[in-house]
């Protein structure tokens, strides 16, 4: 049981820095037009895509990855507690 919640948690944190690292590559100029970036946005696009329908920009400035990022760790946290539960 803590080899699956070892294994959940790990991709919860891969798939956090996936989601930062594409978020800083909008930062670089065609930087999501190279191969890296084209493969995090196929894997993290679908994530933030309902954030950014539900929290609009304030000017120039999407929020909605980092309350996507705090969503993960909610749900990483709600994991702990479900595993904790069983155990």
């Amino acid at each position: 049981m803590i080899f699956l919640y070892d294994v959940l948690t790990s991709i919860i944190s891969i798939y956090s820095w996936a989601l930062i690292i594409y978020i800083l590559m909008s930062w670089f100029p065609n930087a999501r037009e190279s191969a890296i970036g084209q493969f995090l946005a196929r894997i993290c696009e679908p994530y933030l895509e309902p954030f950014r329908k539900i929290i609009p920009p304030i000017g120039m400035i999407d929020i909605s990855p980092i309350v996507a990022i705090f969503v993960l760790k909610l749900a990483a946290g709600g994991l702990r507690q479900l595993f904790l539960w069983i155990a």
